[in-house]
This record gives structure tokens, C-alpha cells and sequence, in this order.
């Protein structure tokens, strides 16, 4: 049984044997028997309770009365005491009371379960220091841990704090711990954390740390820039400081301390982008630069990382007088100052993007004196430089926050720096882009540098910056991707590239990325393959091959699924339909990261303007359209992959085959519904896309639209569409077969005759689900689907919607 397994076996545990054979298993407990003492073995005594109400004091003091009892007698003694239930568990050397219990100063009850209130606090006073206590839910793994060793060992050995467990320790220390620390603020709980940790309590092991533990009496206060805080309760301090030894082994200090930027809180991160970069991804960073700069690149550069956070880049480094380091925050200086990262280079606190850069756009290092005079010269004389960065992500109009505006984080701070406001007009959308902010800078103040930039792919091939390229000439060297995954606290999955560029501005001969090929890491940092990024540039893009009708003055609901109406306030779109129109297209974005959930149909207007009216013209590329970009699964290595219109006519087969695909996707909102309502008024929305007749599927009465049924009628389907307007038939006809309870019929709107695919397969779905009808079989419909999708996905790359 894992830790895991123990908390959530724990959750359906009914009786107090259930939570004994549970703790039995997870510990592997050998040779124990059951009885008075709940569980016994020549190590270890367990009191057990099947609930969680009673409190660790009462338990250990039942336990003591059995322990007295086996003392008085001459009895042996196991050399440890446990108790337990389904929310927590305790652990305490049996030496720790035994000379308490000699004194028999304590006056038990009849029995052990009715022990008065003198002996549980007589008891309480005299082990609360002495048991280690453990909350199931978030350190199961620890009580387990720590109790195999107290049994094999002797002894009950506190937890080491190391490299792997870090993250996971930092996040209890900030539970038990740091929020109970007055007054401080989220942002300074690493400062505090490591000032804790390196220290055994009285002595610290570094001495210069941004923060330090001091005490007041018996109770630890923290100082940091001046102020000294206090902890306002001390029982969770008692109980993390009972489960981990501090501080930790010489050999992982340091190592500990520079992962300060994984232990930022998120929101922090998010912003200024202070993401560890993996040591095991940078050492093939360093393998890649040896191979394009030379063996001597170590030499022979100067490296200036200008968002060196607290150095990890640098480490494996064998010349540190040759590297500068600057940093926004002054914590991150404090911090390799302490641990000795780096000794040998210059350190300082510099904000790039917005320190020494003028009104008009120019660098004027006058403006701060920040620079360290041996940069500045280097770069004056122009000196072989390597820019060595992992900047910040953040931009100020990302997916998260454009995708539902109602929730949408604004980040438009992000994009609000000194260097994009002055100096990056001809950049174009770059300027929203904290991290092609610093490729500009760098390509303004050292153009003939050398970068080395961990980062995503956007500037590569996103066409949005299509300006950034043509602006930003430079020669591609090497480089390779690894999986956003490798990276802690990265949301998403998608590519990081290291990539390494030879900066062309000065010369006359302008370079524009056109592609470039990659290594492919995978987590782990090893080699699984290679791929190609395009520069979409000069390619016709999927999303501009279709012509997008405008909208008229027809009023219609807009949605926010197939048949609930927006809630969005601001910036509300889909209110107006156009000519003709059939239903709604969303397509919004270019790439497969945009494509795996913003691609749908519906029968109203949407809350989006990135997608376009279907109408009888152009339904065919509509079909297309939806199917290649749903056909294809997004993972993290075709992320940013572009879709392209075809360079060739496509055949009669694909459309219609395309067509019937969309028509049976799940992604297919289309439906019909009475009385909508919204913005005051109840609306209407009609089905134009059923591929039947009336008669086919045994409808009640008559459908509003026949369009698809006679748009059908003259085209010639293949084998494998056929058998999807077959199978889909079937559906249609079982869902016509019944009437479906009133709750189902009010929440998928069944009120009309024509509903669309969606209504049909979920209100067959429930009927499934409620068990008051004949199983319906969906496998013959899958099946179908299933052989259609596979026929259609070779045919996205081998007709140009993407480039393989």
C-alpha cells in the first residue's frame, strides 16, 4: 500500500478493525496480535480509534494505562508507542515515560477508555514534547517512513530534508509553518523557509542569509530587512520540526538554497517568470554550446545572464570570472552572495527591461550606475559575448486570459516596461512577450552577441509575430526542445527550446528565420529524435483560406455552449447573425495548442469573434476546416505546430468525407432549443446540420431546416462515411424511440422535433446512466468513427494542412 493509498483506504474505513488491518498492511507489520492493546508487536504498541474526533493526548493516555499496567508487572516493554486513527497518527519512544510512569503519581480510572480528566492532563504535560505527530492526509509518507526506521533502527530518525523532497517539504512547512508566521507576506515564505531549515536551532549554517531564526525565551522569531516577526501558534512549528531533521546534510545546502526560485509562490512566478531551469537541462545546454562555440567557448566568452535568478544556469560554469549575473530581485543576490554560487563573477541586482533605457528608447547606463564597468567595456569594445538566459514567459494576452473573459487575469502589467514602451515599435505584438522584450534589448545594446535563450517557440513560428522576425535577423546555430514538464511549476505542456543564435544587426546581409531543425529531448533530458519548426511567414494560413461572411442586423442569442446562453459582460460578441448563415465556426488561433479546445460549431452566435458564419458556400472548407484541426491530438511537441491551407485542390471524397466527420464530432454543438433566455427576452436557435429526414429517424413532427438532409442528397460519400451516417441513423431513430424524463428533457432543451448530435448522444448517454432503459450500444457508431478518423488523419499531412 503507497502513502497515498493509506489516507484514502483510511476515508472508507467503518470500524476500528478496518483501521487497524489498514495500518497493519501499510507498515507491513509482521508477528502482531490484536486485543486489549489494539495492535501489538515486540516493537511497537498501537491505540486505535476508528474516528477522528479524539485527540492524540486522550489516545496516548489510554495507551499509558496499559503500559503502567505491563510496567507494575515487570512485564517487557516494546520500545515504542504509536497511536492512531482514520486522520492521524503519533509516534513515541516508550523510554520517554517509562520514567514518568515509574512515579505512579498518576491516579487512573476503572479502565483504560475512562481515565478522569487529572490523568490526561497529569499525561498531556508531560509527553507533549516527546511523540511525533503526523496529519494522514499530507504526510502519510512520512509516518510510514519514519516508523519502518524506528522499528528497523531503534530509534526514531527524523526525515531528511534533500533535493528530491524540497519542494514537497516547503509546501508543508508553509501549511504548518509559515502561515502562521504574523505579518508576513506570501512572497517572503522561501526567505523564512530556508532561514529555518539552515539553522539547527541555535546555530545557522550560513550567516548571511536574507532572512534569519532567532529566539525570544523558547520561541523561534524570524528577522528579515529590519523587522522581526513572531509565530502565532507554535504546536504546528512543534510537530514539523518532530518529523524533519534540520538542518540538512552539508552536502545539499547549497544545492537546496539555489532552488530558491522554485518555492516562489505561483503568482509571483507567473509574473516575473523566476522558473528553475532543471540542472540535468542544463547540462545539456552546456553539452550543446561546446559543440556549436568550441571546447574553449568557456574561455573565450564573456556570459552575461541578465535573469539569472539565483544562478542554476551558471553552476556548471568553469570560468566565473568571465560571467555576469544580474538579477530583479536583490533577494536572489543575497542568496548565491550566502551559498557562495559563483564567487568569482560579478553579481548584481539590475532590472534589464526597465533600468538605464530613456524616454526616447536609448540605453544610457548613466541612468542607474548599476553596470559594472568590466560589462560595460566588454560591450563597447565589442568583445565575444554569449547572452545565457531563461527569461520570464508571461505575456499580456495569453490563452488563460483571453479564452474566457469573464474570468480573464489581467496581465496587461506584463507588457508595461520601460524598453517595450520606448524602444520596440517595429516588434509589433513582441511587446506583449516579456521574453522576446529581452532578445530585443540584447539585439539593441550588443548586437553582435552570441544568445543562448531557453524559451518557447513562439518567436519561431507563431504568426502573430511575424513582425519580430522580420525585424530580429539572425542566424540560426543549434539547438534543442524538452517538455515543458521538466520545468517545475510550468502550467501546460508544450515545447522549451535552447536555442542558440549568431545576432546578425550589424552587417549589411539580413538573415529571417525560415525553419529550423531540433533536437527532441524528452523529460529526463535524453535524446528521443528530431523535428522542424517552420516560419509560417510566408505560407497562407488555414485560418485565412475561408471567406468570412459579415454580420447583418439579425439579432440572435449569443452562447457559451450548444444551448446555454453567454454570461460575459464585456466585450460580447455572436449578438448579430449574417446572409445566410448556418451556424457558427470557431476556429480561434493557428496552432494545435489554439485548436484542441477552441474549435466548435454552434447554432447561435458565440461569444467569441474568432471563428466565422458557416453558410451554403462555404460549408466545404467550413468542414475542412474543423475536421483538420480536431483530427490531430496536441501534445506537448506539435504545441505550436501551424496549420497552412492546402497547396493543392483537395478531392470531393476528402470534403464530404470531412463534412460527415464534423457532423458526428463531439465537438458538433449545433442543436435547437425554444426559449432561451437572455439579456430579458427568450430566444430561439434552429438546427440547420441534421443529415436526415424526418422520416428517416421517426421524428414526431417536422424539422424547421433541411438543409444538410438536401445538401446530401447529389453527394457521393465513401465506404467509411457511409457507415457513419449509417450507424449515426440508428442513434437518431433510438433517440425519436422514447420520450425522455422531464429533468432530461429541461436540461438538453429537448423541446423541439430537430435537435442537433448533441442533445441526441447525451440524452441517450443518461438514458444509459439511469439504468431505466435497454442498454444503448454506442460501439457499432464508434467503431465507424473511429475507422473514418484513421482513414482522415494521414491526409491532414499528406495534403499541407500541417507539415510533418
Amino acid at each position: 500500500m503507497t502513502a497515498a493509498n493509506l489516507y484514502q483506504n483510511l476515508q472508507h474505513a467503518k470500524t476500528e478493525e478496518d483501521v487497524k488491518d489498514i495500518y497493519i498492511k501499510a507498515l507491513s507489520l509482521k508477528s502482531f496480535t490484536k486485543g486489549l492493546i489494539d495492535i501489538r508487536t515486540k516493537e511497537i504498541w498501537f491505540e486505535a480509534k476508528d474516528k477522528g474526533g479524539t485527540s492524540t493526548y486522550a489516545m496516548f493516555t489510554q495507551l499509558l494505562h496499559y503500559v503502567q499496567a505491563d510496567l507494575d508487572k515487570g512485564e517487557p516493554l516494546p520500545p515504542f508507542l504509536a497511536v492512531i486513527d482514520c486522520e492521524k497518527a503519533a509516534l513515541m519512544k516508550t523510554s520517554d515515560v517509562v520514567p514518568f510512569l515509574k512515579k505512579k503519581t498518576i491516579k487512573w480510572g476503572k479502565s483504560a477508555s475512562q481515565f478522569p480528566k487529572e490523568a490526561l492532563d497529569e499525561v498531556s504535560t508531560h509527553i507533549g514534547t516527546h511523540f511525533v505527530s503526523f496529519k494522514i492526509s499530507t504526510h502519510a509518507e512520512e509516518f510510514i517512513s519514519t516508523t519502518k526506521a524506528a522499528i528497523k533502527s531503534g530509534d526514531i530518525i527524523r526525515a531528511q530534508i534533500t533535493p528530491d523532497n524540497l519542494k514537497q517539504v516547503f509546501d508543508k512547512w508553509v501549511n504548518m509553518i509559515g502561515r502562521e508566521i504574523t505579518g508576513v507576506s506570501e512572497d517572503k515564505y522561501a526567505l523564512l523557509f530556508f532561514a529555518d531549515i539552515m539553522s539547527d536551532g541555535t546555530y545557522a549554517t550560513h550567516v548571511d542569509l536574507p532572512a534569519e531564526l532567532l529566539h525570544k525565551g523558547d520561541k523561534p522569531v524570524f528577522t528579515l530587512e529590519g523587522h522581526n516577526y513572531d509565530l502565532g501558534n507554535m504546536e504546528g512549528y512543534r510537530q514539523f520540526w518532530a518529523i524533519y531533521h534540520r538542518p540538512p546534510k552539508a552536502e545539499y545546502r547549497n544545492y537546496l538554497l539555489e532552488r530558491r526560485d522554485s518555492l516562489i509562490p505561483l503568482d509571483e512566478r507567473s509574473f516575473k517568470g523566476a522558473y528553475y531551469t532543471p540542472l540535468h537541462v542544463v547540462d545539456k545546454a552546456y553539452d550543446k554550446l561546446t559543440e556549436t562555440l568550441g571546447k574553449n567557448w568557456q574561455k573565450n566568452y564573456i556570459v552575461w545572464d541578465m535573469c539569472c535568478g539565483v544562478g542554476n544556469l551558471e553552476v556548471k560554469h568553469s570560468n566565473p570570472r568571465n560571467i555576469y549575473m544580474s538579477t530583479l530581485d536583490q533577494a536572489d543576490v543575497d542568496v548565491m552572495r550566502a551559498t557562495k554560487t559563483c564567487v568569482a563573477a560579478t553579481r548584481f541586482q539590475y532590472d534589464y527591461l526597465n533600468d538605464d533605457i530613456t524616454d526616447d528608447g536609448q540605453i544610457d547606463y548613466s541612468l542607474t550606475n548599476k553596470m559594472p564597468e568590466g560589462l560595460k567595456k566588454a560591450i563597447a569594445e565589442g568583445k565575444k559575448i554569449l547572452v545565457l538566459i531563461n527569461p520570464p514567459y508571461a505575456e499580456a494576452t495569453n490563452s488563460e486570459n483571453t479564452a474566457i473573459k469573464e474570468n480573464a487575469e489581467n496581465k496587461s502589467g506584463v507588457a508595461k516596461t520601460k524598453f517595450a514602451a520606448t524602444a520596440m515599435t517595429e516588434y509589433g505584438k513582441a511587446r506583449n512577450e516579456l521574453y522576446t522584450q529581452f532578445i530585443a534589448r540584447v539585439a539593441k545594446e550588443i548586437p553582435t552577441a552570441t544568445l543562448a535563450i531557453f524559451s518557447t517557440l513562439k518567436y519561431v513560428n507563431a504568426p502573430t509575430l511575424d513582425m519580430f522576425r522580420t525585424t530580429w535577423q539572425v542566424k540560426y546555430m543549434d539547438g534543442f526542445i524538452v517538455p515543458s514538464r521538466a520545468f517545475d511549476g510550468l502550467k501546460g505542456n508544450f515545447p522549451i527550446g535552447f536555442l542558440i543564435w549568431k545576432t546578425n544587426m550589424v552587417t549589411p546581409k539580413k538573415e529571417t528565420i525560415t525553419e529550423i531543425s531540433v533536437e527532441v529531448l524528452d523529460k529526463q533530458a535524453q535524446p528521443i529524435g528530431e523535428k522542424i519548426f517552420f516560419n509560417p511567414s510566408d505560407k497562407p494560413l488555414l485560418t485565412d483560406w475561408v471567406d468570412r461572411p459579415a454580420t447583418n442586423n439579425t439579432k440572435v442569442v449569443p452562447l457559451k455552449n450548444a444551448i446555454t446562453p453567454a454570461t460575459a459582460k464585456g466585450d460580447l460578441r455572436g449578438t448579430k447573425w449574417a446572409d445566410g448563415a448556418l451556424a457558427w465556426v470557431n476556429c480561434a488561433g493557428n496552432d494545435l495548442q489554439n485548436a484542441g479546445n477552441k474549435t466548435m460549431i454552434f447554432s447561435s452566435g458565440y461569444g467569441s469573434g474568432r471563428g466565422f458564419y458557416a453558410t451554403p458556400e462555404n460549408l466545404w472548407k467550413a468542414a475542412i476546416i474543423f475536421s483538420v484541426r480536431r483530427l490531430i491530438k496536441p501534445t506537448w511537441l506539435n504545441d505550436r505546430d501551424q496549420f497552412l491551407q492546402p497547396p493543392v485542390p483537395v478531392s470531393d471524397e476528402f470534403k464530404t468525407d470531412c463534412l460527415i466527420w464534423m457532423l458526428f464530432s463531439g465537438s458538433n454543438l449545433t442543436a435547437s432549443a425554444n426559449d432561451l433566455e437572455w439579456n430579458g427576452a427568450k430566444w430561439s436557435i434552429v438546427n440547420h446540420f441534421i443529415p436526415y429526414t424526418e422520416v428517416e429517424v421517426g421524428a414526431p413532427d417536422r424539422f424547421e431546416s433541411d438543409f444538410m438532409a438536401q445538401y446530401l442528397v447529389d453527394k457521393k460519400l465513401s465506404f467509411e462515411a457511409l457507415a457513419v451516417l449509417d450507424a449515426g441513423r440508428d442513434l437518431w431513430q433510438e433517440y425519436f424511440s422514447k420520450t425522455d424524463v422531464h429533468s432530461v428533457r429541461d436540461e438538453l432543451k429537448l423541446n423541439r422535433p430537430d435537435v442537433g448530435w448533441y442533445q441526441v448522444r447525451n440524452a441517450l448517454k443518461k438514458r444509459n446512466e439511469s439504468g431505466d432503459y435497454v442498454t444503448i450500444d454506442f460501439s457499432l457508431f464508434e467503431n465507424a468513427y473511429k475507422t473514418l478518423s484513421q482513414k482522415l488523419r494521414p491526409q491532414v499531412y499528406s495534403l499541407g494542412f500541417l507539415r510533418a
